[in-house]
């Protein structure tokens, strides 16, 4: 599955009038100088932390109403980057996928690789163009907490925490609680990039090979960015059945009757 193109490809992709480029950055670096044509949408502000049946109600309700806002259409090729292949990207590729849209990629290396290309740049704001997006919603691609815990208690699934090292372990505190979901193994997403853009597959199959292709694979970090972005390298390595917690350990962490490894 191709989900990261390269700057060259997006270049000549530049003024169709099918392609929709998303800057995913906050718009104070947008404003300094972004790749020409681009919105702009800070995904980071997005954190969704409730995963009950309600709160993933209200989750698509929300999105559709950011994904119309934005100007997706069903016909729309869209791209996302921030500054490398980064969480935010990833965190658009996911949720466009989420909506069965599945015309979408990032930009591999982000502005950075773009800039460093000496591509064009340009600092005027471009205005959004609404649109009203009805992309429906595949539960087979988000985790929510009941599927977590019956992931533990079947262990059929493999959990997947993409966080640093020190958060897994609970040294790094980031919620009420420290530590991570039980049985999860960490797989720090960092490790997804070499200098800004996705490793080759082949050094991306040596991080994840002791995870079965055939395995159902859920990711989660402290908000679902940084696992959008494993679930990417997952899915462009030929894993079918990845998904990723919403809640993350935003959710997880901060229920005291959950459990907790440390």
């Amino acid at each position: 599955m191709i989900l990261a193109i390269s700057a060259d490809k997006l270049r000549s992709m530049l003024g169709n009038r099918s392609l929709l480029l998303v800057d995913t950055r906050p718009f104070s670096g947008y404003a300094e100088s972004h790749i020409p044509g681009a919105v702009n949408i800070d995904l980071m502000q997005f954190h969704w932390i409730d995963t009950s049946k309600q709160g993933v109600a209200q989750f698509n309700k929300q999105m559709q109403l950011l994904l119309s806002n934005i100007g997706v259409l069903a016909n729309r090729f869209v791209v996302f980057y921030d500054d490398v292949s980064g969480p935010s990207a990833a965190r658009g590729v996911w949720l466009l996928l989420y909506f069965s849209h599945d015309k979408v990629a990032m930009l591999d290396g982000g502005l950075n690789r773009w800039k460093a290309l000496g591509y064009k740049t340009e600092t005027k704001t471009n205005p959004f163009v609404h649109s009203n997006f009805r992309g429906k919603p595949d539960p087979k691609i988000l985790a929510d907490l009941t599927h977590i815990k019956t992931a533990i208690k079947s262990k059929k699934a493999i959990i997947l925490d993409a966080r640093s090292k020190a958060e897994y372990d609970g040294s790094a505190v980031r919620a009420s609680r420290a530590g991570h979901i039980p049985t999860a193994v960490n797989i720090d997403w960092n490790g997804n990039l070499d200098q800004d853009v996705f490793k080759r597959a082949e050094k991306l199959d040596q991080m994840y090979g002791r995870i079965p292709k055939d395995a159902e694979v859920i990711t989660y970090c402290q908000g679902g960015y940084r696992a959008a972005n494993s679930f990417v390298a997952l899915k462009m390595l030929g894993y079918k059945n990845v998904r990723m917690y919403l809640g993350s350990w935003g959710e997880w962490g901060n229920k005291p009757d959950l459990p907790v490894s440390r």
